[in-house]
């Protein structure tokens, strides 16, 4: 789980139903509530790096509240009471207290820790459940009265469709046009899905895979791009590519969180091969072709259903990094980006080079853009439940 559902969950853990917030009035602004990391432990103040950026020293009295709790917690029926000297650099805390006159520091009331290592572990597990009871992949049709979304999951090996129900427990998130981070996106509603759209939901899935009743959702609006690279520029992290489908040049920011991988070349050309129609051994497995309206198409899911082909993400992150200096003008490049906003270009979230064989494969861009599609939610950029599914 994201810190920032974290420390929300930390939030009402603290102040509602625990008399944590239940003492007598305070005078207006002497109360103050930091949220943070924990940088440093010295006597008997806790330093924090504050969400916000600060630096703050929570100081433990004898009268302070001090209690460790486990990701997740709703309330404090399964806090213990923890010492001061149990708190550790990188442990979560959330204080409540009074401010000194310079705001540097807070005499404390409450304190409340929340261990590294037991986030650690937290989100790793939602990771696996992203991982073993997920599925990912482009929104084919919407039933909002009845809760049902329909989506095109596609891997290198076949095709099928998969139904996800919400209902009213489900979590429901949505991806900010601007950013390529699960913490950053925000809670959202069925409305806002759209055909188009990718979406990976985790919850329990059927025998074979085409249904999951979904405890949470992440989606959001993403470009799809294949074309050449006409410039970089290093100092401003951004490349400008012509788009073989729109033939407009799209200026695109790369971001410390963009993944940019080359694609070896016997891999390219297998890959065209199954563009083209099949390649020897391949099974008659052709890459399906997405389109708005088209015949949904199997994602990839983390598993290897019927015996097919793995993560298409799992191969991805074994390729090698490249840079934006190594991209060179006319380098061939596939591209998953954010949508973008009125002040903010679109950002790579996966950038792939090596790909001139796909490309000669699929002349206008449209089906060689889309292979990328179902690979942004699982990756690194984008990746939900890690922080990313």
């Amino acid at each position: 789980m994201p810190n920032k559902m974290l420390m929300a969950c930390l939030a009402g853990v603290l102040l509602a139903g625990t008399g944590f917030g239940q003492a007598a009035p305070e005078p207006a602004g002497t109360i103050v509530k930091p949220v943070g990391t924990v940088k440093a432990v010295a006597g008997n103040a806790i330093t924090l790096t504050t969400d916000a950026g600060a630096t703050v020293n929570v100081v433990v009295g004898e009268s302070t509240r001090l209690l460790r709790t486990a990701p997740g917690q709703k309330d404090l029926k399964g806090a213990v009471p923890a010492q001061l000297q149990d708190v550790q650099v990188g442990d979560r805390v959330l204080a409540r207290g009074t401010a000194s006159a310079d705001g540097g520091s807070v005499l404390a009331t409450a304190v409340l820790v929340m261990k590294a290592g037991d986030i650690a572990a937290k989100q790793q597990q939602e990771r696996d459940d992203w991982q073993k009871q997920g599925v990912g992949g482009l929104v084919t049709a919407i039933d909002t009265a009845n809760g049902n979304i329909t989506i095109s999951l596609s891997t290198l090996a076949g095709s099928k469709a998969a139904t996800v129900h919400v209902s009213k427990e489900t979590v429901v998130r949505r991806y900010a046009p601007d950013s390529v981070k699960f913490d950053d996106a925000k809670p959202g509603t069925l409305d806002q899905i759209k055909t188009g759209d990718q979406l990976r939901a985790r919850g329990t899935r059927n025998a074979d895979g085409t249904e999951l009743a979904a405890v949470e959702i992440v989606s959001g609006t993403f470009r799809n791009v294949a074309g050449t690279v006409i410039s970089t520029d290093a100092s401003k992290q951004e490349i400008s590519v012509m788009d073989l489908m729109t033939k407009q040049t799209v200026v695109l920011r790369v971001a410390a969180d963009s993944q940019l991988r080359e694609l070896p070349a016997m891999m390219a050309q297998r890959i065209a091969m199954r563009l083209k129609g099949g390649a020897p051994g391949d099974q008659g497995a052709a890459v399906p072709t997405p389109t708005p309206g088209a015949k949904p198409t199997e994602a990839a899911t983390g598993q290897r259903p019927g015996g097919g082909r793995g993560d298409f993400q799992q191969m991805l992150s074994r390729l090698p990094a490249v840079t934006i200096t190594d991209l060179q003008k006319g380098s061939a490049v596939m591209i998953v980006a954010t949508e973008g906003s009125a002040t903010s270009s679109p950002t790579a979230i996966t950038l792939l080079t090596g790909v001139e064989p796909i490309l000669t494969a699929s002349p206008k861009g449209g089906q060689a853009a889309m292979l990328l599609s179902p690979w942004n939610l699982s990756g690194t950029g984008g990746e939900a439940g890690g922080g990313n599914p």
